[in-house]
Parts: structure tokens; C-alpha cells; sequence
């Protein structure tokens, strides 16, 4: 059974790790298929679990059904976000280099109505409508090229340094390192944290 043929069942897996059925898990779905398709990925979370890498560039309910259905999570390092607010997400084969950016078109929302005019809530109408719309009407994509860095590849990490500001650890070449001192990029740029003891990270 091919992975579009699989549609119901990833749906429902989908809906498992999200809690609940939304347009955005059915949209995620379809991208995840398509996406994989386009890139030659049949099994992603079996025999080609280890030649998938995905951006994605917006957390959202569909982020969720791209995981689910790909096998991508930023804990096996093979998913990485993109705070790019977008509706997107980039599908890499690393064993052939392919990669394709696929987007989610705006106008399938209005779109949908054509499908089930009668049903009058919006979103239960999206929900049943990207199931059944055709690839074109709900996606594009744009063959792309991808530079994935060592340091963000999945495996063991590459380095690990202590920071000389706060004393922690900092993997993977993301410190920050000015005049032979090394830091964490919080307490060289501040974080999204702020420390109520400020004798730390000056």
C-alpha cells in the first residue's frame, strides 16, 4: 500500500499525537504525502527513516501531522524550524539531495466552499474539503536547494563547550565565541529567559 493510499490511518495517527481533528492536521497530512512523494520518500518511519530531513516553517496544528507522518522531530534532529510563519515546509531526501519546498495555498480556504457548499461552519467544511481536493488546489511546490551544516545533521554531537558567563554546556558549534572567550548565545545576545539572580550571564 502505497503512503497515499495509507491516508485514513496516517490521519488518525496524526490526530493521536495532536488530540484532536482539525483542517490543519487534514492539510498537514496531504503536505506530508505530497512533499514525500515529490522527494521518492515511500516509507519515511520505516526503511527511509534515516534519508528524511524536514524544515518547517510554522508551529501549528499541520506541524504536528508533518512529524506524524514523516517521523521527523527535532529530538532525532531530522526536523528543524523555521520561524518563518508560513504555511511550508521543505521535504530533503539526503540520500539523493532532492529537496522540495511545498506551500499551502490561501485560496483553498475560499476554495472549499465548492466542495461542501452546504456545510455552513467554515472550518468543519475545510476539514472535509482538503481530503478530497486535488494536490493542486491545496499545494505548489518549488524544487530547492538545501545547505544542511554538520552541526545540524542527526547523530552525536559535534562539539560541546562551556560557556565562560554562565558555566553551562553549549553543543553543536552554537556558541559564541569573541576575543578567546566562549559564550551561550543567551548571555552574549540575551535570551528569551530573563534570570532573577543577575550575578549570572554578565
Amino acid at each position: 500500500m502505497s503512503i497515499r493510499e495509507n491516508f485514513e490511518q496516517l490521519l488518525e495517527e496524526s490526530v493521536k499525537v495532536h488530540g484532536h481533528l482539525c483542517p490543519g492536521q487534514v492539510l498537514g497530512v496531504r503536505m506530508a504525502i505530497y512533499g514525500l512523494e515529490k522527494i521518492g520518500i515511500e516509507d519515511p518511519r520505516g526503511a527511509d527513516r534515516k534519508k528524511i530531513y524536514l524544515f518547517v516553517e510554522i508551529d501549528r496544528c499541520a506541524t504536528d501531522a508533518l512529524q506524524s507522518v514523516t517521523g521527523c522531530s527535532l529530538g532525532k534532529r531530522t526536523m528543524r524550524f523555521m520561524d518563518y510563519g508560513k504555511m511550508a515546509a521543505t521535504f530533503v531526501n539526503l540520500e539523493t539531495g532532492k529537496a522540495v519546498r511545498v506551500v499551502a495555498l490561501e485560496e483553498a480556504r475560499e476554495k472549499s466552499g465548492e466542495y461542501f457548499p452546504d456545510i455552513e461552519n467554515k472550518y468543519q467544511r475545510q476539514l472535509e474539503a482538503y481530503k478530497v481536493m486535488p494536490d493542486g488546489e491545496l499545494f505548489t511546490s518549488q524544487d530547492v536547494k538545501v545547505n544542511i551544516p554538520p552541526e545540524d545533521m542527526p547523530g552525536r554531537p559535534l562539539s560541546r563547550v562551556m560557556c565562560d558567563g554562565c558555566g553551562e554546556y553549549v553543543q553543536d558549534m552554537r556558541e559564541v565565541r569573541i576575543n578567546g572567550s566562549i559564550y551561550c548565545r543567551a548571555c552574549r545576545e540575551g535570551g528569551y529567559y530573563k534570570i532573577e539572580d543577575d550575578a549570572l550571564c554578565k
